[in-house]
């Protein structure tokens, strides 16, 4: 299925448009790559007739065919093991003592990829701190891919999956192996809501999340986009709350207004002026 340069210089702007996936104009062999089955798949003739139907029609399925096609869907669970360490030694204990009066905490995963973060955070919670069984904890889980989040929604994992990161006391603990594949207990899987959700869109959800993880996401857009994203973390986000990015990505020289607690871990500067560095306290 050839292409010709204005094509590939098309999707590439359409991709952008519609979620600031930026791929450069020496990628055109990556959208060839997979964008081809996907071609196969809804019985479309060439990339010509790709451009043309985007064209035409931008809420075509198709158009989500592609976006789901190009983004990068690597994850795997209890990913950044120190990280959840910290986040249930310190990060969430500090949260659970701010709210002892209600006993509630919101936490919302973005760009959840196949739901091995969110699920891994509800284990280790349930590890770590089994004192929140007695709270009302509420995960949701976004991200733009529809396959993705059919995967997670249904909690089945290959055994490749289920070999990267997590420990082997959870296997055996929360899953139930079925064949080839490993089945997530329901009481795990029903613990976190997933939704479609575009992080360069509107963000319809109602939650304000006191933990909010979004990591491995930002490093894919530009200065302008991490800039307008992290302005709408500031209005979600809980006053007190933690924003957790990758190890790679920063809010440094993108926005002044959070303080970095430690490795992946912010906070809106100002909220606690007794706030040190190296914990998140």
């Amino acid at each position: 299925m050839p292409a010709n340069a204005t094509d590939f210089a098309y999707i590439r702007k359409f991709l952008y448009d519609k979620s600031a996936i930026q791929v450069g104009d020496d990628k055109d062999y990556l959208i060839d790559s997979r964008l081809t089955p996907v071609l196969r798949k809804h019985g479309v003739a060439d990339f010509g007739a790709l451009v043309q139907r985007l064209r035409a029609n931008g809420g075509d399925p198709l158009a989500v065919a592609v976006m789901d096609a190009m983004t990068t869907n690597e994850t795997y669970f209890l990913r950044e093991p120190a990280l959840f360490d910290e986040l249930v030694k310190n990060c969430l204990p500090a949260l659970m003592a701010a709210r002892a009066a209600t006993r509630r905490l919101q936490i919302w995963s973005a760009a959840c990829s196949t739901g091995q973060e969110p699920y891994g955070l509800v284990m280790h919670m349930r590890e770590r701190l089994p004192q929140l069984r007695d709270w009302q904890v509420r995960v949701v889980a976004t991200d733009i891919s529809p396959s993705c989040l059919a995967q997670a929604a249904s909690g089945v994992y290959r055994q490749l999956e289920v070999n990267r990161g997590l420990p082997a006391p959870y296997l055996l603990k929360y899953f139930t192996r079925k064949g080839l594949d490993y089945t997530l207990n329901d009481d795990i899987r029903q613990a976190v809501e997933f939704r479609p959700l575009n992080l360069v869109g509107g963000w319809p959800i109602d939650i304000k999340p006191d933990l909010l993880l979004m990591r491995n996401v930002l490093i894919y857009f530009d200065q302008p986009t991490k800039a307008a994203i992290l302005g709408k973390v500031r209005q979600a986000l809980a006053a007190d709350g933690y924003l957790v990015l990758g190890a790679a990505e920063t809010t440094l020289n993108v926005d002044p207004t959070f303080e970095r607690l430690t490795q992946g871990v912010y906070r809106q500067g100002g909220v606690n002026l007794n706030l040190k560095q190296g914990n998140c306290r």
